[in-house]
């Protein structure tokens, strides 16, 4: 793709995804596009073997948008970080096409391994603000990881994932167009917990209350039968 189209598509995508935007000279403004500028131009040199410039060309885009996107990450079409500060992708990252991520956002390994050590993001998934992904494994087409999730394992297809460590609380979720897709409609497995807990207390009282019941009825049963004896 060259080098106009690309700018093109970019502008199209933010303005597609952002209902904040009015004109498309907004566009030029946004870290998401700027970012992605200088990703496209950083992993071309990356590809090319020239390591140094491609690094040189990646940090003068952290500098200017906070966003760390490392030149040797591999990135399909239709990708939008929405605000993006503090968003950090690993060098052997894979993202797929049409994905989203929001500010504070990491996909990263979990120490100093070599070979495949970053995550692998499906096509149309979602990352909310503050999670991190880490590992070398497959986020699965169609999925949501809610807001300030820590996902350390593979998540299967069309899941949504919360919590620390993240897990899956919603699976077969509906294909997630982008223009739809949100942070807040999300389950809440510690409010479900507790809710469990609740019920299952109340299950408990009751059972208790009734069988303190019936030892009442018996001993007066019993009381009665004694009475009966001595008269």
């Amino acid at each position: 793709m060259g080098f106009i189209k690309n700018i093109r598509e970019e502008i199209k995508i933010i303005r597609e995804r952002d209902p904040a935007i009015h004109s498309a000279m907004e566009v030029f403004l946004y870290p998401s596009f700027k970012v992605m500028i200088h990703y496209r131009l950083a992993h071309k040199l990356y590809l090319g073997g020239h390591y140094f410039w491609a690094r040189y060309v990646s940090q003068r885009g952290v500098r200017k948008t906070g966003i760390e996107i490392h030149p040797g990450a591999q990135i399909g079409k239709g990708f939008f970080i929405d605000h993006g500060n503090g968003v950090i992708i690993g060098e052997t990252t894979i993202i797929g096409d049409n994905v989203t991520l929001y500010q504070g956002v990491t996909l990263g390994g979990t120490g100093k391994e070599h070979g495949k050590r970053h995550p692998t993001i499906g096509n149309n998934v979602m990352i909310s603000a503050g999670a991190k992904v880490l590992g070398s494994f497959t986020i699965g087409d169609n999925s949501k990881i809610g807001a300030g999730s820590v996902v350390l394992s593979e998540v299967p297809p069309g899941s949504t994932v919360v919590g620390v460590p993240g897990r899956v609380v919603r699976r077969n979720n509906m294909l997630l167009p982008q223009e739809t897709m949100n942070q807040t409609d999300l389950p809440d497995p510690v409010r479900e917990d507790i809710s469990n807990l609740q019920h299952a207390n109340a299950e408990l009282i009751n059972r208790v209350l009734t069988l303190e019941e019936q030892l009442r009825q018996l001993q007066r049963e019993m009381a009665s039968d004694s009475d009966k004896e001595y008269e």
